[in-house]
């Protein structure tokens, strides 16, 4: 595969997978045009605010879920994958593109994104539907098999981008899916509207928002996205606000109403791809030092303990629960920034956003759950990061969560103290062959300075616990230009199940880092 599509596979990663629902539509069929701000065809006007988005949703949970049909299969079926990379939407019939500062185009339906959605344009208190044209598209290409295309086709989805430079902002395809390329301007990892049974036995469930409206600030600055959300299980009025910043911000508002009782809920879920870095070398013959969209979860728990949890790529699923009382937030990062970490001048990882969840509410008691599957390559997203409530969604109950995303290079609300900057597994040299050797690399806080006082050389101390197995050789040591520390242990397993080692720096009883949790696999 070459780098073109790789990039391209990877803008929407394991939504290319997941099956589609059918839209409802929303609004009449006359058609109009607003002259001066864009060339898009619209319905009828109706009749427009976020209470009947909420209201819809509500409606919808309290009668029995309808599977979509399927629509003119035959034609999607010649949409292939290379095909639809190359269908865009003509800039003359965007939206948004004659003032303000957002202006939005529009996906083509095609084999991967079967079933479409209903999009419609806010205008003050009406809001009439997007009727879709297919010579809003370019077909590149692949125009062959433009005059089969039928006139009530669809959408499949919709990104914004700056009116200006044109440059991308977020993007929505796929099931309840979207994500933004962040500062870096590269795509991603993902966030979804909810995640409904992640990480059973049983098969996960992928609601989808069916019908979106489209809303522009009177200075075209900031843009409004309503969406309703519908699956087997629930269905969900979603409200996203944002403005045209490179530190691209998303403020959430959820509500939800199962239909169903949800085994688990996963609120603000992220979805990511880790494959190999530098603590499981061993689990990639690449030719790349590493490959992953993001390298670690970071929570920032009710309690105000920083933490840092490396991915694994393990050999099975792995669930791990983190349980905390109205978490100040979490995120899945990618610390590691430097191109000569991965070599990869296609898929530049080193410019992957991460992306970081943020209540705006308390969110009361419950867990930032992680789910880890085994990978082979970079194509699937591997790693899911959400909050599970404490209480469970029964059939007839309401929920309501407020969110804040941050599309960044960092996160935003960084620990004061030293941060995890890398973490090593190799060879324990000297010892039988069940050690391991696990180095950790911390930098910043007052770490920045430690290095050049003699007196902290040998009383810094890498505080460890283990929830099982032998640690020794534990010693610390400044590295390079002494803003740096490294804690070094040797460590072997008691046995083959899933070890999880704790540690900080102190000096004394003063803490200097954030906590590094890590799970050692135990398994080659």
């Amino acid at each position: 595969m070459n780098a073109a599509r790789r990039s391209a596979l990877r803008t929407f990663g394991g939504a290319l997978t997941f099956t589609s629902l059918a839209a409802i539509g929303f609004g009449g069929a006359a058609r109009g045009q607003i002259k001066g701000e864009h060339a898009a065809s619209l319905g009828a006007r109706r009749p427009f605010s976020s209470k009947l988005v909420r209201a819809l949703a509500k409606a919808r949970a309290a009668v029995p879920y309808r599977a979509p049909l399927d629509r003119h299969s035959k034609v999607l079926d010649r949409i292939g994958y290379d095909a639809h990379l190359q269908i865009t939407t003509r800039r003359d019939r965007a939206l948004w593109t004659e003032s303000g500062t957002l202006s939005a185009e529009f996906f083509h339906l095609g084999n991967l994104f079967r079933h479409p959605v209903t999009i419609h344009v806010v205008e003050g208190e009406t809001a009439r539907e997007l009727l879709y044209d297919r010579d809003m598209f370019i077909f590149g290409k692949e125009a062959w098999f433009a005059e089969e295309i039928p006139g009530d086709l669809g959408f499949a989805g919709f990104r914004l981008h700056d009116r200006e430079s044109w440059a991308e902002r977020v993007a929505f395809l796929g099931a309840s899916y979207f994500r933004s390329p962040g500062e870096s301007g590269q795509y991603g990892l993902s966030a979804r509207g909810i995640a409904v049974d992640t990480g059973l036995t049983k098969a996960e469930e992928f609601p989808r928002f069916t019908e979106f409206w489209l809303q522009r600030s009177p200075d075209g600055a900031t843009a409004t996205v309503y969406a309703l959300l519908d699956g087997p299980s629930l269905a969900g009025a979603y409200r996203f606000v944002m403005s045209n910043d490179q530190k691209f911000v998303m403020d959430v508002r959820a509500d939800l109403f199962p239909r169903a009782d949800v085994e688990k809920f996963g609120i603000a879920p992220v979805t990511s791809m880790f494959w190999h870095g530098k603590h499981n070398r061993h689990q990639a013959r690449d030719w790349r030092p590493q490959v992953h969209d993001s390298d670690g979860l970071a929570l920032w728990t009710g309690t105000g303990e920083h933490i840092w949890r490396p991915l694994n790529n393990p050999p099975g699923l792995q669930v791990n629960m983190f349980l905390d009382h109205n978490s100040k937030g979490f995120g899945l990062l990618q610390r590691d920034r430097h191109f000569s970490s991965y070599e990869d001048t296609g898929a530049h990882y080193e410019k992957r956003p991460s992306l970081w969840v943020e209540p705006l509410e308390p969110w009361g008691s419950g867990a930032v759950e992680l789910v880890e599957l085994p990978t082979g390559g970079e194509y699937n997203d591997n790693i899911v990061a959400f909050w599970r409530p404490e209480k469970l969604a029964q059939a007839g109950t309401e929920w309501s969560f407020r969110y804040r995303l941050h599309w960044r290079d960092d996160e935003p609300y960084p620990s004061p103290l030293g941060r995890v900057t890398a973490t090593r597994v190799g060879t324990a040299s000297g010892r039988d062959s069940r050690f391991k050797r696990i180095v950790v690399d911390f930098a910043g806080g007052e770490l920045n300075s430690l290095g050049q006082s003699p007196d902290a050389n040998g009383t810094v101390e890498f505080d460890l616990s283990t929830t099982q197995g032998t640690i020794v050789g534990v010693h610390t040591l400044p590295i390079g230009d002494s803003t740096r520390w490294r804690g070094v242990f040797d460590f072997a397993a008691s046995d083959r199940q899933p070890v999880n080692i704790r540690g900080v720096l102190r000096l004394g009883t003063n803490v200097l880092t954030e906590t590094w949790l890590f799970q050692f696999l135990p398994f080659d």
